[in-house]
């Protein structure tokens, strides 16, 4: 099922979770955030399987806390970091795993390499840390400035920018046979 037609199945997200009552805040959340959780999931991802792991993950967690949902002082900010941490945690799951999907396999064309590409760098955000991770994704996946980004993570500006530089330099570093070789 696609993402825009979950507007009014939040019962599907939850299909594996035995019949309970969904809090209303919870439901206006849902409906007010699925796409942008599932857009930046599947950004991280690559694939609309994961992303559609990830919504699932990102709203489970919230109906497990029941009547208990709290209050989000900025809900955008919260869902977004909540969708960039559960996409994480499943690319770092599955390179522990080790598998190698079907996609994965080259096959010369510019969109095996674009592929290749894109999981290369989910690999090497899955090794960052959590934090270096989130405000790189911010940045660069969500087009948010340096200024944003501080003010939704609570550190200083200049901060987010040594951040940003340091793991930009990392990445280089890790993907150079992609960049050819401009590290």
């Amino acid at each position: 099922m696609k993402v825009g037609n979950r507007r009014n199945h939040l019962h599907t997200v939850f299909a594996e979770e035995p019949a309970v009552a969904i809090p209303d805040k919870l439901e206006r959340a849902f409906r007010a955030h699925h796409a942008l959780v599932f857009r930046t999931a599947y950004r991280i991802t690559g694939n609309a399987a994961d992303a559609e792991d990830v919504l699932q993950t990102v709203f489970l967690r919230l109906l497990r806390q029941g009547e208990q949902v709290p209050e989000f002082e900025n809900e955008e900010s919260y869902f977004r970091r909540a969708a960039i941490n559960a996409a994480l945690d499943i690319v770092r799951a599955r390179q522990a795993d080790r598998t190698v999907e079907l996609t994965d396999v080259h096959t010369g064309g510019s969109l095996a390499v674009s592929n290749e590409l894109r999981q290369a760098l989910s690999r090497a955000l899955a090794q960052l840390q959590p934090r270096n991770a989130e405000i790189f994704t911010l940045r660069f996946f969500d087009g948010f400035s340096n200024a944003e980004i501080a003010r939704m993570v609570g550190i200083s500006q200049v901060l987010v920018a040594v951040i940003v530089y340091r793991t930009r330099q990392q990445l280089r570093k890790e993907l150079g046979a992609y960049l050819g070789g401009r590290s």
